[in-house]
């Protein structure tokens, strides 16, 4: 049987990428111009490798439980686990002091304050590593923004615009740090070539355990 292919996102990339999500789908990245008809040739010729890691992926998420934001549950922000205490206080919504305080009265719409707080805090801390590396670097880039990405820690666009998922600011900070640097390579170097990985190298030496750890544990970095 055919792998089904979810989602095929074409660009000016030059190579054929594929990638398994958090939801053990499959998404292809392409250039413009390759038809379907090849794309499932690539597929199917990786068809060990994407079985493979939609098993890994299945088998973490049944170790993931959605967040149920009651007391002494516990969230993750900047790699470290504080826990949750519902307060009486009506304001602010959510406060943030050696753990969560969330007031009683955002229960009902405890998940959307909760992804505010955490976009808040990802656009201060991210801008703050792309502002550390980027000069020391030369890297000329146009603005930082924090998406909604679920798919994708970060992204560069065509006109140097830095794009971030929000949740990326619940992982320990060296990990952010290579996502930062990962995308201000992609300023100068569009692919993953051996070009980019040896820029990014430079830069952040051992580089590889940060990559890893957001491959393993990508699925508890989320609500």
């Amino acid at each position: 049987m055919p792998i089904h292919i979810k989602k095929i996102i074409r660009s000016r990339r030059k190579t054929i990428a594929l990638q398994v999500t958090e939801d053990a789908t499959l998404v292809v990245r392409a250039p413009y111009g390759v038809g379907e008809e090849v794309l499932q040739k690539v597929v199917e010729k990786h068809k060990k490798w994407i079985e493979k890691k939609k098993k890994e992926i299945e088998a973490r998420n049944l170790n993931f439980t959605p967040k149920k934001f009651v007391d002494g549950e516990e969230f993750f922000y900047l790699g470290r686990s504080y826990k949750l205490t519902i307060v009486d206080e009506p304001h602010p919504p959510l406060v943030f002091k050696s753990g969560f305080f969330l007031s009683g009265k955002y229960l009902p719409v405890a998940r959307k304050v909760f992804i505010e707080w955490y976009k808040q805090q990802a656009y201060q801390k991210i801008s703050e590593r792309v502002e550390w590396y980027a000069p020391k670097q030369g890297f000329k880039y146009n603005k930082v923004n924090i998406t909604n990405a679920q798919q994708r820690w970060g992204s560069c666009s065509s006109i140097g615009n830095l794009n971030f998922s929000w949740r990326l600011v619940m992982a320990p900070l060296p990990v952010i740090d290579y996502v930062v640097v990962h995308e201000l390579v992609h300023l100068e170097e569009r692919n993953h070539s051996k070009k980019f990985w040896d820029k990014v190298k430079v830069i952040m030496p051992g580089y590889e355990k940060h990559k890893d750890w957001l491959k393993k544990n990508s699925y508890l970095l989320r609500l």
